[in-house]
């Protein structure tokens, strides 16, 4: 099945703006890619960018993804494992960008067999209910909007923090008071705090009832996480610390984490992803499938993944959810309030409506 032409789009999707430790977003710097095939076959792929955390922009991804689309025209798709090698040994990185075409490469491969994608990949349904994220506000903001989620049925929150320890206790504090103590809380530091900080924060925090704390360090201080570990009862889930299987290896193999939070963004794709939850199992180390700012198309493709990796046990599916202005998918995840599902349409069954690719800027190889 040899591929004929590439779409590249700059999907920007408007939002509100969304704060964490590194930074504002005030729209999703999205990538869409569809791969057409001779088969009359094509494939979608999505991919989210977040220059603070992956050091990629939407126009570095579109860039990269025509160059990209050179390499594979003409080539068979279904080939999957050689088709991405191609994109790993043309660029180091970029895994945000490689997640697109690694997506679109799944795609087609679950359509030519007939497949939704998820029993492609040899998975089987079960219930997923994504936590809801809310971003650094001061502490009674913070409250407030916590409540009113819990009023709307909030299965879990997953706060954000990173910045002065203390005013972070002061938030989740809050919080706690407006909500109570049944609802479970998430934090993610995104790697705003020094160790002595995660050490007075997390310690601070303990009171709290807190699931489990995502990076609270820089990854350069991943050899500091063990005895972090030692320093507080909040388990550590490894976040911007582990992009491949390789890395998942190093930490589990360091007793440096309880948990890897896994993102197509940082993993390059599917093809990746699933060699993650698989090392990480090997260790007992639980995992889950996290994002960026990725619409539901890209998010029924980590419903589809979550099927297939059962050492994934968390969920944070909710990036449409936290601001998006537009919804510019046909098909893709379902939400009935913070449960998921999605259909038994071939491939991922998603993709975006014409109405609105007519309004992005595009490029065909």
């Amino acid at each position: 099945m040899i591929i004929t032409k590439i779409e590249i789009y700059r999907l920007s999707i408007p939002m509100e703006p969304f704060i964490i430790a590194t930074g504002t977003m005030d729209y999703a710097q999205n990538t869409f890619v569809r791969v057409h095939t001779d088969a009359g076959i094509y494939g979608v792929g999505e991919c989210s960018a977040f220059p603070m955390i992956v050091g990629e922009t939407q126009n570095t991804c579109i860039a990269v993804a025509q160059d990209f689309a050179k390499i594979w025209k003409g080539k068979d798709a279904l080939a999957l494992e050689e088709r991405l090698a191609e994109l790993h040994l043309y660029i180091a990185g970029n895994a945000t960008i490689k997640s697109a075409f690694d997506m679109a490469l799944y795609d087609i491969a679950a359509k030519h067999a007939g497949l939704p994608l998820y029993r492609f990949l040899g998975g089987e349904k079960r219930e997923i209910t994504t936590d809801i994220t809310l971003g650094i506000a001061s502490a009674d903001e913070m409250a407030a909007k916590a409540l009113k989620l819990k009023e709307g049925g909030a299965f879990a929150l997953k706060v954000k923090l990173g910045k002065n320890p203390a005013d972070d206790i002061g938030r989740i504090k809050a919080i706690r008071k407006a909500v109570g103590f049944d609802l479970p809380i998430r934090i993610d530091a995104n790697q705003g705090w020094s160790y002595e900080g995660a050490v007075e924060a997390l310690q601070g925090l303990e009171a709290y009832k807190i699931q489990f704390c995502e990076q609270p360090m820089r990854t350069y201080n991943d050899h500091l996480l063990p005895e972090l570990r030692t320093q507080t009862i909040v388990p550590i889930m490894a976040d911007e610390s582990v992009y491949t299987h390789r890395d998942a290896e190093r930490l589990c193999k360091a007793d440096a984490c309880d948990y890897i939070n896994i993102k197509f963004s940082k993993s390059s794709g599917i093809h990746e992803a699933l060699k993650i939850q698989a090392v990480a199992a090997e260790y007992g180390v639980a995992c889950m499938i996290g994002g960026m700012l990725e619409s539901r198309l890209a998010l029924a493709a980590k419903v589809h993944f979550a099927y297939a990796a059962p050492n994934v046990k968390f969920y944070d599916l909710d990036t449409c959810m936290v601001g998006h202005l537009e919804d510019p998918v046909e098909g893709g995840i379902q939400y009935n309030g913070y449960a998921i599902s999605i259909s038994d349409a071939v491939g991922i069954g998603a993709d975006i409506k014409q109405e609105f690719l007519d309004k992005c800027e595009k490029w065909v190889i």
